[in-house]
């Protein structure tokens, strides 16, 4: 019945059908088909929200928005500038600089791509950026964010992989600053070959210190979120609700830019992101149920032992599988579908699951700026107000750069084991 099931999955989605209402619609075809009851798909579908490390998610998101939508945003742009506006095309390497910090806020690269986007891009087609490049540098450049704690995509896999959210999210940040500094590489080496200009932040080492006061409180958030898993204060869960006890503070005391409308538009946010990403988690551990009833993952296990005689064949499959999975499906989608799918292959070949577990979220990641489903991709053309394949010929050294990134994280296991 699986294969009834995953082209069910696969008609909805191609009739334009949300990922979420596919997969309990192709997990429902199946059931139908084997003469069970729906009343399990309703049992399923409820399950997996009883998780109270899932608690997590809401919570981070939440701390993250109270972060982006006060001056914390304006504070990081201006030492990005200081840092990187001296080089040439520094004003693009600001939107890089800004994702790996903001990654460490906010953990979406949806949420990345669009305040810094909006923020960047109309300056970088003032300073003589082409609409195509600019959108490119800031749909690849907001994907550090699902690497650099804490990520939202790493906290479900941790969740579906049964493995450690904190060695994750440790893992995280050396691939999170390799991909920060390929990207800046390549946005220098365009900009020299079109000679676009550098950027630095106008009044020097003076403004850089008052803006480097002002910023830390927010900048320290992932240092706080990472001492406090690493030397066992608090479970994941616990220092989501603290961080936002954190952002709070900060917003509230620090900034002074909390009202009670930016706490309402923060808490509609986090509940529509919220209910966006269950939705997609109670979709999925149906299907998952379904293939483990039928033994999808020990099968496939079992052939890919059989099949491929290296285990570095095996990562190579599970890498180009992964990326044609990503350019179809959304990152939180995939991870739930393919994760449980993937550890039992990787513990057939003695892989690491941290490493898998880094893998498949940069993998996916590329996914987010590669037609014909990336969200970031789409919502940079649309701030830029370029069609898409302009940006896609301008995105040709990201994806240099990123491939070569998960090649080291595939291959070297010392980037992601610690």
């Amino acid at each position: 019945m699986t294969g009834f099931m995953i082209a069910a999955f696969f008609v909805l989605i191609a009739l334009a059908v949300p990922i979420a209402h596919a997969m309990v619609g192709g997990a429902a075809v199946a059931l139908l088909l084997e003469g069970r009851t729906l009343a399990v798909l309703a049992q399923r579908l409820y399950t997996p929200t009883q998780s109270f490390p899932m608690l997590a998610i809401p919570f981070f998101i939440m701390a993250g928005s109270l972060m982006m939508s006060g001056k914390f945003g304006v504070y990081l742009v201006n030492i990005a500038r200081f840092a990187v506006g001296r080089f040439r095309g520094g004003l693009g390497q600001v939107s890089i600089i800004g994702s790996v910090m903001f990654g460490g806020v906010s953990g979406s690269a949806v949420a990345d791509a669009s305040a810094l986007g909006n923020a960047l891009i109309p300056v970088q087609k003032k300073e003589g950026y082409s609409g195509g490049f600019a959108a490119a540098i800031n749909s690849a450049s907001s994907t550090v964010a699902v690497l650099i704690p804490p990520s939202i995509p790493l906290i479900l896999f941790g969740l579906v992989a049964n493995t450690s959210i904190i060695d994750l999210f440790v893992a995280g940040i050396l691939p999170g600053l390799m991909l920060g500094i390929g990207m800046c590489t390549a946005v220098w080496w365009v900009a020299r070959k079109r000679n676009l200009p550098r950027s630095p932040l106008e009044g020097g080492f003076q403004t850089m210190k008052k803006q480097l006061l002002v910023a830390t409180p927010a900048l320290m958030m992932p240092v706080f979120i990472i001492g406090t898993l690493r030397f066992g204060i608090a479970t994941p869960t616990e220092v989501s609700v603290m961080a936002v006890a954190y952002a709070l503070l900060v917003a509230g005391l620090i900034y002074r830019d909390l009202t009670l409308a930016m706490l309402w538009r923060t808490c509609v946010e986090t509940g529509l992101m919220t209910g966006a990403v269950m939705l997609i988690i109670m979709g999925s551990s149906v299907l998952q149920w379904v293939l483990t009833a039928e033994q999808v993952p020990q099968n496939l296990a079992n052939w890919v032992e059989i099949t491929f005689a290296e285990p570095w064949m095996v990562i190579l499959a599970l890498n180009v599988v992964m990326l044609v999975v990503g350019a179809f499906l959304d990152l939180p989608a995939a991870v739930l579908l393919l994760g449980p799918i993937f550890v039992v292959i990787a513990q057939t070949i003695g892989l690491d699951v941290v490493q898998l577990g880094l893998m498949m979220v940069v993998n996916l990641a590329i996914g987010l700026y590669t037609p014909p489903v990336g969200t970031t991709l789409f919502i940079s053309a649309a701030i830029a107000r370029v069609g898409i394949w302009e940006v896609t010929r301008s995105l040709l050294p990201f994806y240099l750069v990123a491939i070569l990134v998960l090649a080291l994280i595939s291959y070297v296991p010392a980037l992601t084991i610690y």
